[in-house]
């Protein structure tokens, strides 16, 4: 009589559990620790050398000019992660701007409808740009391009043709004005600082991209469509869908913008906004926004905005000739590629 010994199959090794990574290591891993750093080292060598720049009155002006560029910035570097340019994002604020007071005052108008008309061209601007990007499959440097060239050809052509000078007509006068302007270019009392309202409009566009990228599923459908467009479209991405939406996304601020321009000076110069659009872009560079995507934060391009605000303001406060800014920007620019490069290289070697 034979007995069968049943042998128990030998346990399963356990997989080894990932190291933890350092507080340093977390830290150096986020795309604006270099910029973090760098506005830390602007900010200690203008308040050393220039007394103007150490009172609230400047730190109010600093914000409002980092505002103006950081809301426009904050698209962009969205639209940089998702692996695209949009060159045409400096003039299409100006474009939103001439709409809505060309609209209104031609017509006369309540202001509320030419903001109207002007987000639905802003966000069809976006749309066009996006989708022309997706279907033809040319690169966004060269289709926002031609869009650039369209929409400053049409920015001065038809305000001429229509008010027969560069610029638009005061609409201050038209219904609306005064409770558009307080949404889109009231001064904001906050008890120690009296500040324009689009630094509170730029803190909260911030905090709301910032949450959509790290807490939402559409904030990983972006980095992965910059990351690897092919890749995230084989796992069920909608990688079209993501790209047009960030181009409406950098239209949609590019409006905000251009109503501000135009309710806090009631008119509109028709050749205003070329070469912004290298601004945004260098904002989102400097705040960590890789040029080949997948990469980049909201944050970091509120700080890249900010390094851009307390330089402009800085050199005034200074007294230094303010013929050397764009020197000092380009060469902020290329010590921010760098940086960045030697983070992201740093953070690699550190998880592996």
């Amino acid at each position: 009589m034979s007995s069968t010994v049943e042998t128990q199959p030998p346990p399963t090794p356990a997989a080894p559990a990932r190291p933890k990574r350092s507080l340093v290591s977390r830290v150096l891993a986020r795309p604006e620790i270099g910029a973090f750093a760098a506005a830390i080292a602007i900010f200690i060598f203008f308040f050393a050398i220039a007394p103007p720049f150490r009172s609230l009155a400047a730190l109010s002006t600093v914000l409002y000019a980092s505002s103006i560029i950081g809301i426009v910035a904050l698209g962009v570097a969205l639209l940089m992660i998702g692996g695209e340019f949009d060159l045409s994002s400096g003039v299409a604020v100006t474009t939103a701007a001439l709409v809505s007071s060309i609209i209104t005052y031609e017509f006369s108008l309540n202001s509320w409808v030419g903001v109207a008309v002007s987000l639905a061209t802003a966000l069809s601007i976006g749309f066009v740009n996006g989708y022309l990007v997706v279907r033809t499959g040319i690169h966004s440097f060269l289709i926002t391009l031609s869009t650039f060239f369209v929409l400053q050809g049409i920015n001065l052509g038809a305000t001429r043709a229509i008010t027969g000078t560069v610029a638009t007509d005061n609409v201050s006068d038209l219904d609306g004005f005064a409770s558009a302007r307080a949404i889109f270019a009231s001064d904001i009392n906050l008890g120690f600082i009296t500040v324009k309202i689009t630094v509170l409009w730029w803190a909260l566009f911030v905090a709301v991209a910032t949450w959509v990228l790290l807490r939402t599923r559409s904030g990983n459908w972006i980095f992965a469509s910059g990351g690897n467009a092919a890749s995230a479209r084989a796992v069920g991405v909608p990688v079209r869908k993501v790209k047009i939406g960030l181009y409406m996304g950098v239209a949609f601020l590019a409006w905000f913008l251009g109503q501000h321009l135009l309710f806090n000076f009631s008119t509109v110069q028709s050749g205003l906004g070329v070469g912004n659009e290298f601004l945004y872009i260098i904002a989102a560079v400097v705040g960590g926004a890789l040029l080949t995507g997948g990469y980049g934060s909201a944050v970091g391009s509120a700080i890249g905005a900010f390094i851009f605000g307390m330089t402009t303001q800085g050199i005034v406060y200074a007294g230094f000739d303010p013929n050397w800014f764009f020197a000092f920007l380009g060469a902020m620019l290329l010590l921010a590629v760098l940086v960045n490069l030697h983070v992201r290289n740093y953070s690699s070697r550190r998880r592996t």
